[in-house]
């Protein structure tokens, strides 16, 4: 069994959300054994949400967090960071609502955690092993998860948009090489979207310097991909942070056709209340 981690010091981050497109502060700090993924929030007085399942407030086009009269947005690239680097207990002090976008992916995060390792605590870290298959289907989106027995974590996800641009993309993640594989990959839309999602009152702090943008069929509006599959990659970021809400390490084959956060965090619960009977 491994020990569980935290962070070796406090990192502060600056910028934008990307849906509310407001300036926002937060601080990644150490935290003691066993407290897991903590959002506190320094502007109502300390309220605090944790990173749990239970907790998941549906958003669109993001994964929010709300326990109370705390709330935090658009919170799975962070804690995408935390899932591939191996962070179990970190408080999140928040100055706003929502974390900010940065340039759109998990690197800066890792970057900052990586330079400065982990530091490894006493207590034994805690995991789900999958001891049984368990598949989820959403046949309305055409999607589906699969969790299967396995030695190690490991996820393999796959999309299809009908895109021209994209084509059919898959990425894989077997348990090394997040900060470099994965951590980079960014957040994208379509600009037949964009209008759309604005009148929703959203991707307000949106720009070319947080996101990809697909001009079907032409290709990429500014910055083209880093990966020729990124979108996949970053897909594959999304799942990892949102399934880090099941609050300890699922140790499994995971497999994903066409996720999404809402859908993600459904078939998460899903598996949980499987797991518990």
């Amino acid at each position: 069994m491994m020990k569980q981690q935290t962070l070796s010091r406090i990192y502060t981050f600056e910028g934008v959300g990307l849906h509310s497109g407001r300036h926002v502060r937060i601080s990644l700090c150490p935290a003691p054994e066993g407290t897991g993924i903590v959002f506190r929030r320094l502007d109502l007085r300390g309220a605090e949400v944790k990173a749990d399942a239970a907790n998941f407030h549906k958003g669109a086009r993001s994964t929010g967090l709300k326990s109370g009269k705390a709330e935090a947005r658009t919170v799975e690239h962070l804690l995408s960071a935390f899932a591939g680097l191996g962070v179990d207990n970190a408080v999140v002090e928040m100055e706003g609502a929502e974390i900010p976008i940065l340039d759109g992916s998990a690197k800066p995060f890792a970057e900052a955690i990586v330079a400065d390792g982990l530091v490894e605590q006493e207590a034994e870290r805690e995991v789900i092993t999958v001891r049984e298959p368990f598949e989820y289907r959403d046949d309305r989106r055409g999607s589906y998860l699969r969790i299967e027995p396995a030695s190690a974590t490991s996820y393999q996800v796959k999309i299809d948009f009908n895109s021209k641009v994209l084509g059919v993309q898959e990425a894989c993640f077997d348990g090394s090489g997040y900060p470099d594989g994965i951590a980079p990959s960014r957040t994208f839309c379509f600009k037949r979207e964009i209008r759309w999602l604005r009148l929703l009152g959203l991707i307000k702090g949106g720009s070319l310097d947080n996101a990809l943008v697909i001009d079907e069929p032409v290709g990429y509006l500014g910055s083209k991909p880093i990966f020729e599959n990124e979108c996949a990659r970053h897909k594959l970021l999304d799942l990892m942070g949102d399934f880090l809400l099941a609050g300890k390490p699922i140790v499994g084959r995971i497999t994903a056709f066409k996720p999404g956060h809402t859908f993600n965090v459904t078939a998460l619960k899903s598996f949980l209340e499987t797991e518990n009977q």
